[in-house]
């Protein structure tokens, strides 16, 4: 039985990284999307990147999944430099991109398959399966399945290859408000059992607040941090509480979105 509590966290450092691109109406002109871009997460941590679209977050995921390379600076798992695509470092997208001729228990198991490791590892299928909820939905197929549950194999998928950080892109940004909220006490119930250490990225402050142990702030492109702020708010977090609500303001002050517009159309 594989020990769903151990810890395989590493730490995550992104020492000042910028990335461009061609710009569509002249492929010989860079656009920044990144510049400059320092910041840590510690083993085990759960820390959110917020801000608008746009900005590079999706693009700071890729560079750390190994996906894209950046420009200058240096991204590092623990000690080792990021160079490629690799099982330690789990990514799971908005959209579960679960493969529609494959049953729950298939999709899980992909991973393995493709590592050529499934033989030795087949019992943890069983138990990531249980971890997530969908132990009898093991031979169903990803049209018999909620928006929730999708994501729930999706994030079993990434797991299952015991990654050192999980990368979390919008998640659960298609999900509607009532499975959000579920599915990110599922989330933070999965963090919790593994420790591993993750990395999500959101527009919802709410989440990021129910979430986290830190909240970095992004600027809009080409994207820097532009604030940490650290949630020193004991879990299980009341979404309804007064520090909840006090830190949520300001943030949304900080960012500009705390609701004068009232105030100024009287004016």
């Amino acid at each position: 039985m594989v020990a769903l509590a151990e810890t395989e966290a590493s730490s995550l450092r992104i020492q000042q990284v910028s990335k461009s691109f061609p710009a569509p109406e002249d492929p010989l002109t860079r656009r920044p999307a990144l510049s400059n871009i320092s910041f840590s997460v510690a083993a085990g941590e759960l820390v959110s990147l917020i801000g608008p679209s746009g900005c590079g977050k999706s693009t700071l995921l890729r560079l750390l999944a190994g996906l894209d390379f950046a420009d200058a600076g240096e991204l590092l798992i623990g000690s080792e430099p990021i160079s490629d695509p690799s099982a330690e470092r789990g990514l799971v997208f908005q959209d579960p991109n679960l493969f529609p001729w494959l049953t729950v228990r298939r999709n899980i198991q992909a991973g393995l398959v493709a590592r050529g490791v499934l033989r030795e590892k087949r019992e943890e299928v069983n138990e990531f399966m249980r971890l997530v909820g969908l132990g009898s939905f093991a031979n169903a197929y990803p049209h018999h399945l909620s928006g929730g549950m999708a994501q729930r194999v999706a994030l079993a998928r990434a797991l299952i290859n015991h990654p050192k950080v999980l990368l979390l892109d919008e998640p659960l940004g298609a999900l509607d408000a009532f499975t959000r909220m579920r599915m990110q006490d599922e989330v933070l119930r999965l963090w919790q059992a593994r420790r591993t250490t993750m990395l999500l990225v959101t527009h919802d402050i709410d989440e990021a607040i129910y979430m986290s142990d830190h909240i970095m702030i992004m600027t809009p492109r080409p994207g820097r941090i532009d604030r940490t702020i650290s949630v020193a708010l004991d879990r299980p977090r009341q979404r309804s509480s007064p520090d909840f609500l006090r830190l949520r303001g300001d943030i949304l002050e900080f960012i500009h979105f705390a609701g004068n517009a009232s105030t100024e159309n009287k004016s």
